[in-house]
């Protein structure tokens, strides 16, 4: 039996879901791309459950500044840094991943970082000029 694949990508935003949540509460775990991830799955499968994340009390808002304005708070950025500094530093120190493997590894990661502090911190203001 085969499911349709609107219902894979329904039971996969769920599971994006549950992973996001727990990472409220793992400081190991990130919430924010779980989340989009969910977010984009309940866009392909079921718009009820997408516009309940998309407007969710708590989840909602991180979502509505990532897709309106690409913002990625300072918080998010430092410790998304920081663990990819200390993952590529465990990396070099204590596995034997040869030269390349570090530096196709250690481009990835420059990259990826690059791509993170080149977004906004913070949604821009707008404000009445009268």
């Amino acid at each position: 039996m085969q499911l349709p694949v609107r219902t894979v990508y329904f039971i996969f935003g769920w599971i994006f879901f549950s992973a996001g949540f727990l990472g409220v509460f793992l400081p190991v775990l990130p919430t924010t791309p779980f989340m989009l991830l969910a977010l984009w799955m309940f866009s392909q499968s079921s718009e009820r459950f997408h516009n309940w994340l998309y407007e969710h009390r708590v989840f909602g808002p991180p979502l509505q500044r990532w897709f309106e304005h690409r913002v990625v708070p300072p918080i998010a950025k430092l410790m998304s840094i920081s663990m990819m500094a200390l993952s590529f530093a465990y990396v070099l120190t204590y596995t034997a991943v040869p030269w390349w493997g570090d530096l196709i590894i250690g481009s990835i990661m420059l990259a990826t970082a690059w791509y993170i502090l080149s977004k906004p911190s913070y949604a821009p203001e707008y404000t009445d000029s009268k």
